[in-house]
C-alpha cells in the first residue's frame, strides 16, 4: 500500500480538474490517502473527500464528489445572487462576445466598479448552500485522513489553516472567498479572503513526522506559458496565475533546499522530512482555458475539466506509481533552473 498526502490547489470551477483526479485515485486500491492540505476549490474538494470516506469507503467518496459539484454547476456564475440564476446564460454570451472584441476584461472592469459589498445583507455566499450540505462531523473528525484548509487573514496578509474542529462552513468558505465577488468571512472577530494568495496549497502541514514522506500537488494553475500574453486580458490573466503559484513554488524551493542538504550529508537524517514531490497537472488545458472561466462552473466545463483529471491522474499512475515511496517524480532542481 503506498501511502501519499494530497495538496489540492485552488481554482474556482477549475477545481472540477481536481474531482477528477480524486476520483481516479479512489479506484486505486494500492493508495492510501493519509492527509490532504486543499485551498479554495481545493479545501472544498478535501473536505468532500473526508466526508465521504468516513460515510462509507472509497465509493461513498466518489459519490459525495460528484454530488456536490452538480451542485457547484448548479450555481451558473459565482458572483450572481439567487434571484439572477435565470440570467446567467444571457449574461455569459454577453461577456463572451465582449471578450472577443474588447481590448479590456469586462470582468477587469466590473471589479474595478461594483464591489460586492454594494449588495449590504442582501448579498449571499453563493457556495454556502454547498458547504452547508457537506458532514462536518465527519469533516472534521480525527479519524484519517487528516485534513487542513488554508485561508488569508485579510488584515494580517498571513495564511491561516484551519484544522480539526476548526474546520467549520464558515472555514470552508473563508478558503474560497474571492475578494471581487465575495464578502469576506469573518470567524473568531477575524477577516478572511481566498486563501491561493498565501498558501495555493500550504504544503508545511504535511511535514508532520507521522505523515508520509510523499506529497502528491494537484495542479490547477499552469506554472507554464509558452506564449508571451500581449492583450490587457491575457496580462492579467497571467499575473494572477503568477502570483496565485507564487507561495507554492516558495515553498517548493524549500523543500529543493532541504533535500540537497540531505543528499550532501549537511543534516543527519531524520533530522528534517525528505520530502518527494509528485505533481498532476495539464497544463495543456488549462492554457486553454479563460480566466473568466474560474468564475463560471457550467455543466459543460466541469464535465471536461472531470475528464481531464481523470486522464491525468491515470497517466500519473502509470507512468509514476512505483515511485511513490521511493524517489520524487518531480525534478525540483529542474524546476527552478
Amino acid at each position: 500500500m503506498s501511502r501519499i498526502s494530497l495538496a489540492l490547489q485552488g481554482g474556482g470551477a477549475h477545481g472540477a480538474f481536481t474531482w477528477g483526479v480524486l476520483d481516479r485515485l479512489l479506484e486505486e486500491d494500492g493508495i492510501e490517502i493519509a492527509a490532504v492540505s486543499g485551498t479554495s476549490a481545493g479545501a472544498l474538494n478535501a473536505a468532500a473527500l473526508k466526508a465521504g470516506l468516513l460515510a462509507g469507503g472509497r465509493a461513498a467518496a466518489r459519490k459525495r464528489l460528484r454530488a456536490m459539484w452538480e451542485e457547484i454547476a448548479d450555481i451558473g456564475d459565482f458572483r450572481s445572487l439567487a434571484w439572477m440564476q435565470p440570467f446567467v446564460p444571457a449574461l455569459r454570451f454577453w461577456q463572451e462576445a465582449a471578450e472577443q472584441f474588447w481590448p479590456v476584461s469586462p470582468e477587469g472592469l466590473m471589479a474595478q466598479l461594483f464591489s460586492p459589498y454594494q449588495w449590504g445583507d442582501k448579498w449571499e455566499n453563493p457556495l454556502a448552500p454547498v458547504v452547508s450540505g457537506l458532514e462536518f462531523d465527519r469533516v472534521c473528525a480525527d479519524a484519517s485522513p487528516a485534513l487542513f484548509i488554508g485561508a488569508t487573514n485579510l488584515r494580517t496578509g498571513k495564511v491561516h489553516v484551519f484544522s480539526g474542529a476548526k474546520i467549520t462552513p464558515e472555514a470552508l468558505l473563508a478558503s474560497a472567498c474571492i475578494p471581487t465577488a465575495f464578502q469576506a468571512v469573518e470567524i473568531d472577530g477575524e477577516a478572511y479572503w481566498d486563501g491561493g494568495y498565501t498558501g495555493n496549497p500550504s504544503l508545511w502541514p504535511l511535514y508532520d513526522r507521522d505523515l508520509p514522506d510523499d506529497i502528491v500537488i494537484v495542479q490547477v494553475n499552469p506554472l507554464h506559458r509558452e506564449e508571451i500574453p500581449q492583450t490587457p486580458l491575457e496580462i492579467q490573466n497571467r499575473v494572477n496565475e503568477i502570483s496565485f503559484n507564487a507561495s507554492l513554488m516558495s515553498e517548493l524551493r524549500a523543500v529543493a533546499f532541504v533535500r540537497r542538504l540531505i543528499a550532501e550529508g549537511r543534516i543527519e537524517k531524520g533530522q528534517m522530512k525528505d520530502v518527494r514531490i509528485h505533481m498532476i497537472a495539464d497544463d495543456g488545458l488549462m492554457n486553454a482555458l479563460s480566466a473568466t472561466s474560474k468564475l463560471q462552473p457550467s455543466g459543460n466545463l466541469i464535465r471536461e475539466l472531470f475528464e481531464a483529471g481523470r486522464a491525468a491522474a491515470d497517466g500519473f499512475l502509470e507512468r509514476h506509481h512505483h515511485r511513490i515511496g521511493v524517489e520524487p517524480s518531480v525534478d525540483l532542481q529542474k524546476l527552478f533552473r
